[in-house]
C-alpha cells in the first residue's frame, strides 16, 4: 500500500512552453498603407520542427529537453511571430485577409537551413528569404545568418531566439516598404559570422 502510495505522490516534472512571440513589438514609424502578402510555407529542418527543444550541446552533440517546449510547433511558431512583426510594424496583411485589399501581393519565401540552440551560449538561425513579385519574379534574395547570446538559462535562450526572429523580420519588412514603394530592395546586413 505504501508503494502504491508514493508512485502516486510522484509528479511528473513541469513543462515549461515558450514561444517566438514577443512580448513587445517595435514598430518602424507610422504605416501608410497595408501591404498585402503571402507568406509561404516556412522550411525549418525537421529536427527542430517538434514540441520539444533540440539543443546542441558543448561538445557538438544534441539533446532533446523533454520539459522545454515551443507553444506551437517551430514552423507554426516561426510564421506567427514574423507575420505579427510585419503587420505590426510594417502595415503587412495577409492577402486571403479581407483587408488586404487589392494590389498584387507580396511573396515571401523563408527557408530555415539552422536553428541552434546553445544553452549558455547563444541562438543562432541561418537561411535564406525571398520576396517576390506577383509575376513570380524574384525581388530580392538574401542568405543570413543572425547569432544572439544567451548566457544565461534556458529562458534567455527563448529571449535570444525572439530577438532573432525580431532581426529578421526587421529585414524583410525594410524589403516590403521597399517594394511598396517602387524601389528595389537590398539585403540588410544580417550575417553575423564570426
Amino acid at each position: 500500500m505504501l508503494i502504491v502510495l508514493a508512485a502516486c505522490s510522484t509528479t511528473a516534472p513541469r513543462v515549461r512552453l515558450h514561444t517566438l512571440m514577443p512580448s513587445e513589438l517595435g514598430t518602424a514609424g507610422p504605416v501608410a498603407a497595408t501591404i498585402p502578402v503571402v507568406l509561404e510555407p516556412i522550411q525549418v529542418p525537421v529536427q527542430v520542427d517538434q514540441a520539444q527543444w533540440l539543443v546542441r550541446l558543448p561538445d557538438g552533440s544534441l539533446a532533446v529537453l523533454e520539459q522545454e517546449r515551443w507553444a506551437s510547433p517551430l514552423r507554426d511558431e516561426l510564421r506567427e511571430a514574423l507575420l505579427e512583426q510585419l503587420a505590426a510594424g510594417y502595415g503587412a496583411v495577409e492577402a486571403r485577409s479581407a483587408v488586404a485589399g487589392s494590389g498584387t501581393p507580396v511573396r515571401i519565401s523563408l527557408d530555415v537551413r539552422r536553428f541552434d540552440s546553445l544553452p549558455g551560449g547563444e541562438a543562432r538561425i541561418e537561411g535564406s528569404w525571398t520576396l517576390g513579385s506577383g509575376a513570380g519574379a524574384p525581388v530580392v534574395h538574401c542568405e543570413w545568418l543572425i547569432r544572439e547570446a544567451a548566457p544565461g538559462p534556458v529562458d534567455t535562450l527563448a529571449a535570444a531566439h525572439q530577438r532573432a526572429v525580431a532581426r529578421l523580420g526587421a529585414a524583410i519588412g525594410a524589403g516590403l516598404v521597399s517594394v511598396k514603394a517602387g524601389r528595389p530592395p537590398v539585403c540588410p546586413p544580417l550575417d553575423d559570422r564570426r
